[in-house]
Order: C-alpha cells, then sequence, then structure tokens
C-alpha cells in the first residue's frame, strides 16, 4: 500500500507532455518503479489510465514476449527507457507506438527491441476516475493559472515603476543615445486588448498538441510539489490531533478509579444511618488556643 501510495505521489509531480501518435494529440505523463508503473494519456476530451503492478507486469510479459525471460524489473527498465524519450519529444529510432480507442478504453501498443529480440508490450488503460482527474489535471491548472495572474499582475506593477523612472530621467535632461530605443510609456488596458484581439487567436490555432511547454511543465511540477507539502503538513497535524488524547491519558492513568471510589464512598455516606446504639456520641472537638506572634527582638 505504501508502495503505491509513492507511486501516485511522484507521478503526480511528473508534468504532462505532449505527444503524437499518427495523426492523434495527446497529453500523458507516467511514473515507473521497481514495483510497477501508472500511465495517464488524455486526448483533452477523456483521460484514460493504467496501474500494474510488478504481478501484473511479470504475466503480461509471458502473454506478449514468450521467447523473452528476464526478469520483471528488466522490463519495466525496459519499458521507462522507451516511454521517457517519447515523452521528451525524442522517440527512439526503433520503436514504433500506436494507439486503439474503443468505447471501454484505450490500448497503446509499444514495439521495440530487447536483448536483440523483438518486444511488446500493451497499456491497457480504462477511464481515470474523476478524483484522479481533479488532483493531476483540473486543480494543478487552476492552481497555475492562478499563479499566472500574480506573476502578471507583479510584472505590470514592475513596467509602470520602470516607465516613472524613465520619465523622472527625462525631466532631468537624460535623452537616449538610440532612438531605437524609446519606446512609449505602458497602457494595461491597451495591452490587454491587443492581447485578446491578436495574440489568443496564436495561440488557440496552434492546437491542442502545444499545451505543456517546457515553462509551464515547470511551473506544474512546481504547483504539485507545493500541493504535497502542504497534504503532509495537513496529515502530520491531524496526526498530532489524534495522538493528543492519549497523551493525557497516560499522564493520568488512575483518574477513572479514584472517581468511582469517591462515588462509592458519597455513596455510603447518603445511605448508612446518622447514629448507631453501639457507638460512642462524639464530642465536639476542643479549641486550639490560638499562640502569640512572637516579634523578632522578644
Amino acid at each position: 500500500m505504501e508502495g503505491s501510495e509513492e507511486l501516485e505521489s511522484s507521478l503526480l509531480t511528473q508534468p504532462w507532455a505532449s505527444v503524437r501518435f499518427g495523426e492523434s494529440s495527446f497529453l500523458a505523463k507516467v511514473c515507473f518503479r521497481d514495483t510497477g508503473y501508472i500511465l495517464l494519456i488524455s486526448d483533452l476530451s477523456c483521460v484514460w489510465y493504467e496501474r500494474a503492478d510488478a504481478e501484473a507486469v511479470g504475466q503480461r510479459s509471458k502473454e506478449l514476449n514468450k521467447r523473452l525471460t528476464v526478469h520483471v524489473s528488466s522490463f519495466l527498465n525496459h519499458l521507462c527507457s522507451l516511454m521517457c524519450p517519447l515523452l521528451a519529444g525524442q522517440p527512439g529510432a526503433t520503436t514504433a507506438f500506436s494507439c486503439h480507442r474503443s468505447p471501454s478504453g484505450l490500448r497503446l501498443h509499444v514495439k521495440s527491441e530487447l536483448s536483440g529480440l523483438p518486444f511488446y508490450w500493451d497499456f491497457h488503460c480504462c477511464p481515470a476516475p474523476l478524483d484522479m482527474v481533479s488532483r493531476h489535471l483540473v486543480r494543478p491548472l487552476i492552481q497555475m493559472n492562478l499563479a499566472l495572474q500574480c506573476q502578471v499582475q507583479e510584472l505590470i506593477s514592475l513596467l509602470l515603476q520602470k516607465d516613472a523612472e524613465i520619465e523622472d530621467y527625462r525631466e532631468s535632461g537624460a535623452t537616449l543615445s538610440r532612438d531605437r530605443l524609446w519606446t512609449e510609456p505602458f497602457r494595461e488596458e491597451a495591452f490587454q486588448q491587443n492581447f485578446v484581439a491578436e495574440t489568443l487567436p496564436r495561440i488557440c490555432s496552434a492546437g491542442e498538441g502545444q499545451a505543456f511547454a517546457s515553462t509551464l511543465q515547470q511551473l506544474y511540477t512546481a504547483v504539485t510539489q507545493q500541493e504535497l507539502r502542504q497534504a503532509r503538513k495537513r496529515h502530520c497535524s491531524e496526526d498530532d490531533v489524534d495522538t493528543a488524547p492519549t497523551a493525557e491519558t497516560m499522564k493520568h492513568p488512575h483518574s477513572p478509579a479514584a472517581s468511582q471510589e469517591d462515588e462509592t464512598t458519597s455513596s455510603s455516606e447518603r445511605t448508612s444511618p446518622a447514629s448507631s446504639p453501639a457507638q460512642k456520641p462524639r464530642l465536639p472537638a476542643a479549641k486550639a488556643k490560638p499562640k502569640k506572634a512572637k516579634g523578632l527582638f522578644s
């Protein structure tokens, strides 16, 4: 169970990469460990995934590669060496990928070589659950959007400060040595209108395969790492709250017994008669004579 959680956490910090199979564009991310792998792949209409442990990998490798007799870890390492170049945009020349979509899921077929023999592998991906889609795609994208908005506002503020600095130089009599360096003062509203009218159409026409550039991949990794740190802090604080009552109980282990004893004593006092014939009447206690206070020199 711990291995599965570690694999899931490692996959979260892996950035999405743009890949193409034939004429179709996808976003994909994968994480390999000695205990197995997790693959996530999406065409921005659906999201599919496969989680396979070492036992499942060993069983499937026997079915697809009957001539190969290598350890499961060798299969996992070889699969990793095939998938990582693909996600980096540099698939191996001797490796072929193809995919087939069906109502029940997506199958990604890999054909390569291992130890001089043909190597085949099929990723059997089923639709990803909503919580996985939210954790790996929706929430990080929302956080990335907020981070980029903050970054834009800081840049706008910096531009306005620079314009004020340049204007102060001009009023002091400073001039440019080269006229081509002259720029108009920054106008935020005009900039936003120009961005929507000219830049945005170019971005949208680039295609879905360019969804994650390298800078966005770095931002995605930073956002998901921060989310993992926050999740660990929440988990640790919850553990502290759960252990607090236990520690308090260990400080006073005999408190309940003492309470029961007190209840028994008070109960016997309430039920016992005020006096009995065999008992002697109690005499009032004599008052102690107060002692005279002695002074320091008495």
